[in-house]
């Protein structure tokens, strides 16, 4: 376990929750201005166009706005993992077994990098990672590519977008356990 006096100055909540989701944040941006843009073609397409060109602008309208929802779900199930984390390396010190958890997914590996740079341990994780051969540029979470069905399923929604609440244990900017 870690002590206090071995962590490097700590970041305001703010910036632990914008390098979590920065990535995310990149897309979030892409899908409010798709949004708008399908909107306005949408607009011109309801009074000029036949039904099939409405319905194909509607249609991306939809899928750029609930897209803007499924994101924003998105950086907030990533920083419930990456609060877990930083208590799990905090107690436990870097395992391989965590890191593995966290690996098929580059937004979930953000959170596990978010948190093992704001402890001092940033090092050890990129190392795993580079051992396993993963390379920065390995966006496609694994489990996208291995089940083609995973939209239909239920670890997809909840391990996405629904992660739940997590209450860290430790408060690491004022340096004192917050929970037994």
């Amino acid at each position: 376990m870690m002590h206090y006096s071995d962590l490097p100055k700590q970041p305001t909540v703010f910036m632990s929750y914008w390098n979590v989701g920065k990535l995310l944040y990149g897309a979030l941006f892409l899908f409010i201005l798709e949004t708008v843009f399908y909107y306005t073609k949408f607009l011109e397409a309801y009074t000029e166009e036949t039904i099939l060109i409405i319905a194909f602008w509607l249609w991306s309208l939809m899928f750029s706005f609930i897209h803007i929802f499924l994101v924003t779900m998105d950086v907030w199930s990533r920083f419930q993992n990456y609060k877990r984390v930083k208590d799990h390396l905090f107690q436990h010190g870097f395992t391989p077994k965590i890191a593995e958890h966290y690996r098929g997914s580059k937004c979930q590996r953000m959170a596990l990098i978010a948190a093992a740079k704001e402890l001092g341990m940033e090092t050890e994780i990129k190392q795993y990672y580079y051992e396993l051969g993963v390379k920065w540029y390995h966006f496609i979470p694994q489990f996208m590519v291995q089940d083609p069905w995973f939209p239909f399923k239920k670890y997809f929604w909840s391990r996405t977008f629904l992660e739940k609440y997590y209450e860290p244990k430790f408060d690491f900017r004022n340096a004192k356990k917050l929970t037994a």
